[in-house]
């Protein structure tokens, strides 16, 4: 034991290397084995959604999640493995962008093991209860942190640059959209995604009853859900033309599941949402040093994919709705949510990494003149060298 606690020891002393990036090869690989691990989150959702007779821990949909898990964190430790071979220890063997998904590993082991006790104590949990169980939140917490390494691994990785390339930035954009499918999961009872056309005609044409209220909420909370990924990603780097339709044909992926594809023109207008806002990107070519630009998609974005969806709903869902002040004035809404994301995100416009602060004048020498003489008069005043113009930050 003495031995294994002095082993354990130097394994985790910080030899003081500076981490290194993985290639963008690895990250790839990290990426799709978490589309597995999400893939299978996704199957364990449809089978708790529609399969009443689930009455025990141990399915088949568990082992697919579980599986992905498995493999996504095996891959992830060996990347840190490879680097305590070749000598690092402590944090200088974790690689840039791996560290929070390799803490996250055990705290998603520790979950699942809380999960497996309750579900064996407790029972399994069909309803709005499997989103507030303490042990899901662990696990979907622990899960997210680790879908999203290949994110963090791109975020300052030098080979990325200002404008990276769509299969450069894939890892990164794949990461980042299955965790937004764990938002949406988890604010299921608020999703407009899992609305069939006719239910949404349908609420958009009566005033009295809760469905007008259900669907305009859902519908505000879902465009921040689908939105904020987006406005994250356009403000660090210059979205490469495909890059939100990725980010949306997956998003869609777990209200589709959830419901057996059964709405799925509301989906297929989402992923169409997706292409036009990859449009307004060229169009307006928004970043984080164009504030102006990047207000007008945050709005343009949110209002043009709430008026496909309201758009396809209607013409699958048997016509508009019959109150038109909902029907026109919800993707407005949805715009002016856009507007104040971006307000947020952006609230003043970054300064470019090769911008050149302003330098400060050398101080001068305090040179006094004799009694009676002048000083020279380029020892009194600096010289005429231009000064650079300060940074225009607004």
């Amino acid at each position: 034991m003495a031995l294994a606690n002095v082993g354990i020891r130097r394994l985790l002393a910080d030899t003081g290397e500076p981490r290194e990036w993985v290639s963008p090869r690895t990250d790839l690989v990290t990426a799709l084995l978490g589309v597995w691990f999400g893939i299978g989150l996704m199957i364990d959702a449809w089978a708790h959604t529609n399969l009443a007779e689930l009455e025990t821990f141990f399915t088949p949909w568990h082992a697919a999640f579980y599986s992905g898990f498995a493999a996504v964190s095996g891959w992830i430790i060996w990347q840190v493995w490879r680097n305590v071979r070749a000598g690092r220890q402590g944090v200088a063997a974790v690689p840039k962008g791996y560290l929070a998904g390799l803490v996250a590993i055990p705290g998603f082991a520790a979950f699942g093991f809380a999960d497996m006790m309750w579900h064996t104590l407790l029972g399994i949990e069909q309803s709005i209860d499997i989103l507030f169980s303490p042990s899901h939140l662990g696990l979907v917490t622990t899960m997210l942190l680790i879908i999203t390494t290949p994110l963090r691994s791109a975020w300052n990785a030098p080979d990325v640059g200002a404008a990276p390339s769509l299969g450069r930035l894939v890892p990164a954009l794949v990461g980042l959209a299955f965790a937004t499918t764990l938002v949406s999961l988890f604010l299921s009872y608020g999703d407009a995604l899992q609305w069939r056309p006719m239910g949404i005609v349908e609420a958009f044409s009566r005033l009295d009853g809760p469905s007008a209220d259900r669907l305009a909420t859902a519908m505000a909370l879902t465009n921040v859900v689908l939105l904020a990924p987006v406005l994250l990603m356009v403000r660090r780097w210059r979205l490469p033309f495909g890059s939100v339709t990725i980010m949306y044909a997956v998003a869609v992926l777990m209200p589709g599941a959830q419901t057996a594809f059964e709405n799925l023109p509301v989906l297929l207008a989402v992923v169409a949402a997706g292409l036009v806002s990859d449009l307004l990107i060229l169009w307006l070519r928004p970043s984080g040093e164009r504030r102006t630009a990047y207000w007008a998609f945050a709005g343009l974005s949110g209002f043009a994919t709430w008026s496909l969806y309201i758009g396809v709903a209607s013409a699958t869902g048997g016509g508009l709705p019959a109150v038109p002040e909902l029907w026109t004035g919800a993707p407005i809404v949805a715009g002016l949510i856009g507007l104040v994301l971006g307000a947020l995100f952006l609230p003043n416009a970054t300064v470019p990494s090769n911008a050149t602060a302003p330098s400060t004048p050398a101080p001068q020498p305090d040179v006094t003149a004799p009694s009676g003489t002048t000083a020279p008069s380029d020892a009194a005043a600096p010289s005429d060298a231009a000064v650079p113009e300060p940074v225009d930050r607004a």
